[in-house]
């Protein structure tokens, strides 16, 4: 168990946690989750011992071993790939170096053969007989071959670097592991395995992470940091969402009776427990829900940008033809002869295992980029509106916020006063003085939001997204993601997170240096014939 007492810390002025006092059991898994700036990754370092609190303490259960996902990628260069993940333990690590010093001595003594007696004892009882083979099927399960585990880590890439560091944080069934990030550089598969490894996990987990499928796959409870305090919830992450949700329209419900709102409260818990019960791996989960009481069950004091696009005027027959398109950036094929023709309805989601090859594509069809060969045409009623994965180019003025988006007004809007800017900037919670904020201090965050303000404006009936929710806390991309939900026109989309493309897109295309795969087909369909692909 882990008790915090107490915490508080501060930055100058700006005071993170006040007082905070929480405890984690085992056999849970935590996420915690927050606006951005709010102290998740702060409070992960906290626990971990690596910034102290001004005030409060951490207690950890006497001897019980923490194991942190680390995010320097070169703190272990110069070990090989499997020693890296052996050093998770770091006992036992440490008792394989001493044991294996004594060994490599020339004048060995009585004494040194007492101790190394001990040592081997020590040893074998952490398990360190089969440490390296433990060691090995995890790196293997996580995508990083046999012929790769004696390789230094400095002779990695950063995706297969971050493989082996989230195995090193696993290895040696640690009593408590937190994780920050975890999914950052895995594919779909391996955080498919994440998943199920962490579901069933039996000692403490806290986690935090903005994906939220991966959240709701493996929690049992939520962390919410908001105001300078964290509450800790019962259920996954779209419980604790859809609860918050129900008790906010509740409470602004006066006519509803008191025994109405209980028994609505009580059916959206059994829901929820039932659908909890279906995941072979949601035991805890749901053991979890049957012992919530409504009254635990409060309305959330975030806030929610307002994402809403209208459409000046609905898509035409032709939308957009692609005509064998092809595409390279020096010397290396992204994709090749793709065609296809986009059509009314359509939510298409892209993938690739390049993710350049989805950008190359989304800047050739917004005429950003030229392709090496092919064409592609957009029908004479499309209105686009993009959102590209780098939109530095955007903030290269030192604009405030009413002047920036006062460029990108189209010609129907005759009447773009402030009150009219304000209200777009407003609905991506911009306010109030924060108006003449300049753009050279925006956060990553913050500029996606004035991109999302500048589509709005556009009116479109065709909206390209490409890897939308990076940069974005939960709230904005849980927002983005019912806004696509309920979109009425064209959406073509990549994104890392699981849950924006399958709640979402109604067609996947893969682009290939082969050519394109085009499917009639949810993301998890698409998934889980890739997972069936590889397995035959």
């Amino acid at each position: 168990m882990i008790t915090v007492n107490n915490v508080t810390l501060s930055f100058g002025k700006r005071v993170l946690f006040d007082e905070v006092n929480l405890s984690f059991s085992k056999g849970n898994c935590y996420g915690v989750i927050g606006a951005n700036g709010a102290g998740k990754s702060t409070f992960l370092k906290i626990l971990s011992g690596e910034i102290e609190p001004n005030k409060g303490t951490i207690d950890i259960t006497p001897g019980e071993r923490m194991a942190v996902l680390k995010q320097n990628q070169f703190e272990f260069d110069e070990l090989t790939v499997l020693n890296t993940v052996l050093t998770g333990h770091k006992k036992m690590w440490d008792v394989m170096q001493e044991r294996d010093a004594i060994y490599a001595k020339a004048d060995f003594t009585e004494e040194d053969g007492i101790r190394a007696g001990d040592l081997e004892a020590e040893f074998g009882e952490m398990g360190g007989y089969t440490a390296e083979s433990d060691a090995g099927s995890l790196l293997s399960e996580l995508g990083v071959s046999e012929s790769m585990h004696q390789t230094l880590m400095k002779d990695l890439s950063g995706p297969m670097k971050v493989r082996v560091l989230l195995a090193q944080a696993l290895f040696g069934n640690p009593d408590v592991l937190i994780l920050d990030e975890p999914t950052n550089n895995l594919d779909v598969v391996t955080i498919s395995w994440l998943e199920n490894f962490l579901a069933d996990y039996e000692n403490i987990v806290i986690v935090v992470s903005h994906d939220r499928h991966f959240l709701d796959a493996v929690c049992t409870h939520i962390a919410d940091v908001d105001r300078q305090k964290i509450k800790i919830y019962t259920g996954n992450y779209s419980f604790w969402y859809e609860s918050s949700q129900l008790a906010a329209r509740q409470m602004g419900d006066k006519n509803k009776k008191v025994e109405e709102k209980r028994k609505e409260l009580m059916d959206f818990i059994a829901r929820f427990s039932a659908n909890a019960s279906k995941s072979k791996q949601a035991t805890s989960r749901k053991k979890a829900l049957e012992k919530l009481t409504v009254e635990e069950i409060v309305a959330s004091n975030r806030r929610y940008p307002g994402i809403i696009f209208k459409q000046q005027r609905e898509v035409g027959n032709q939308i957009l033809n692609v005509e064998k398109l092809s595409a390279s950036v020096d010397g290396k094929v992204l994709f090749k002869d793709v065609s296809f023709t986009v059509n009314k309805g359509d939510k298409i989601a892209f993938v690739a295992d390049d993710p350049l090859a989805i950008t190359a594509f989304y800047e050739i069809i917004n005429d950003e980029m030229k392709a090496d060969s092919g064409k592609f045409e957009w029908g004479t009623t499309i209105t686009k509106a993009y959102l590209p994965n780098d939109n530095s180019q955007f903030f290269t003025q030192n604009l405030n916020l009413m002047d920036w988006l006062r460029q990108y007004v189209p010609a129907h809007v005759t009447d773009a006063d402030e009150a009219f800017l304000r209200g777009f900037l407003g609905k991506m919670l911009f306010s109030g003085e924060e108006i003449m904020k300049k753009t050279s201090v925006l956060s990553g965050g913050e500029k996606v939001r004035c991109m999302i303000s500048r589509m709005m404006l556009q009116d479109p009936n065709v909206i390209v997204l490409d890897d939308p929710t990076n940069h974005l806390d939960l709230e904005s991309i849980q927002a983005f993601n019912e806004s696509m939900i309920n979109f009425p026109g064209v959406v073509l989309l990549s994104s890392h997170d699981h849950t924006f493309l399958q709640t979402v897109a109604n067609r996947i295309i893969e682009l290939t240096p082969n050519g394109a795969v085009d499917k009639l087909m949810t993301f998890d369909e698409y998934i889980d014939d890739k997972k069936k692909k590889r397995q035959a």
